[in-house]
């Protein structure tokens, strides 16, 4: 008879995470459980890359109830990646690593105006056209979505479809 082993339970044993640490780069912790894949593709790592990646997704926290983890080895991010990846995950943590050690630890902030990191979804605005005109989208007052400053449409759900 073959033994089938019980369902994780996501329980662990005491002894942490099995990811290997980096030596260089940057850990974004905290992400909201199931968004890890989302900032993956907002910073544009899709496909074959060169980077090392370590991704754990709906990992228990005590704060969070489940987080994703994403680790990125030998790369920094800039301030316009942060900012994306606040629109998805405004709790998570941006961890700078330099040699093994912790050098940089921020939190991200979600930014009042955000300027060409966003496509308006009005296919009639002026930032879809052809003219040299970066987008520039409002945070809605509840943090919960965005309004195009040109045309007034508005984005409150499936943002990461819209992030450039």
């Amino acid at each position: 008879m073959k033994h089938i082993a019980p369902p994780d339970t996501g329980d662990d044993d005491g002894k942490g995470l099995l990811i290997r640490r980096i030596k260089n780069g940057t850990v974004i912790d905290h992400i909201d459980g199931g968004e890890a894949l989302n900032v993956i593709k907002i910073l544009g790592i899709v496909g074959s890359t060169t980077e090392t990646l370590s991704i754990a997704t709906n990992v228990p926290s005590r704060n969070m109830g489940r987080k994703d983890i994403v680790k990125i080895s030998n790369r920094e991010l800039s301030k316009e990646e942060v900012d994306r990846i606040a629109l998805i995950s405004p709790r998570a943590t941006i961890n700078i690593v330099r040699n093994f050690k912790v050098c940089e630890k921020q939190g991200v902030e979600i930014p009042v105006l955000i300027v060409g990191n966003v496509r308006c979804p009005n296919p009639g605005c002026i930032t879809r056209t052809n003219e040299p005109i970066k987008s520039r989208f409002a945070v809605l007052p509840d943090g919960k979505g965005l309004r195009c400053i040109y045309c007034d449409s508005v984005i409150t759900k499936d943002l990461t479809n819209f992030i450039i």
